[in-house]
């Protein structure tokens, strides 16, 4: 492992509850005869990332005992119904303490974003005042490289559903964007109609 990889975590959150789905946690999801979170991990690690760790919310138990996450970091979030906001804060809040000095954060609902866009945007780490972000025809979307010295900043920002969109907007002028729209899809499952995106 180069020291490189050892300093950019991935960070998957993983705890909705899928209310337009009727309740179906997104974590569950099948896509290509695996839960989505399998899914998501695997992209990670295909980006680069040793240490992955997954932020769990709705029936989190259902998703230890169905998916296999060997070597991940299972991050439970109690406050995961307020929304993203609070998975992140708990996903960050984890990663403190062990030596990551910048996250690679991705979401579980948007599995049309595969291993390329998410190694272009870890390719953009410098240091720990490192923000990246991929960009689709140059709109900010995911995954976003948050650096350990905007993680206070981020935590404190992040409410709701909002996740760390307020804290980056005030830091745009420092932000790196990479263009991922040629290798990327950023379609969320959100609703039963996205559930044609599934494989």
């Amino acid at each position: 492992m180069t020291e490189n990889e050892d300093q950019v975590a991935g960070l998957l959150l993983a705890a909705g509850g899928g209310r337009r789905l009727g309740g179906r946690p997104k974590a569950l999801l099948e896509h290509r005869g695996h839960p989505l979170v399998e899914h998501a991990v695997a992209v990670l690690r295909a980006a680069g990332c040793a240490r992955v760790h997954v932020v769990l919310g709705a029936r989190a138990a259902d998703v230890r005992a169905r998916a296999a996450l060997d070597g991940c970091v299972l991050v439970d979030n109690p406050g995961w119904e307020e929304g993203m906001g609070s998975s992140l804060r708990t996903g960050l809040g984890s990663l403190a303490g062990t030596g990551a000095r910048a996250a690679l954060v991705s979401l579980v609902d948007q599995p049309g974003i595969g291993a390329e866009a998410m190694a272009r945007v870890h390719a953009g780490y410098r240091d720990e005042t490192s923000l990246v972000s991929a960009a689709y025809a140059g709109v900010r979307g995911h995954p976003v490289l948050l650096g350990a010295a905007h993680w206070p900043g981020i935590a404190a920002t992040a409410t709701g559903d909002r996740g760390a969109r307020a804290y980056l907007r005030e830091q745009a002028d420092r932000m790196t964007l990479v263009e991922c729209a040629d290798v990327a899809q950023p379609y969320d499952i959100d609703t039963e109609a996205d559930l044609v995106h599934l494989e």
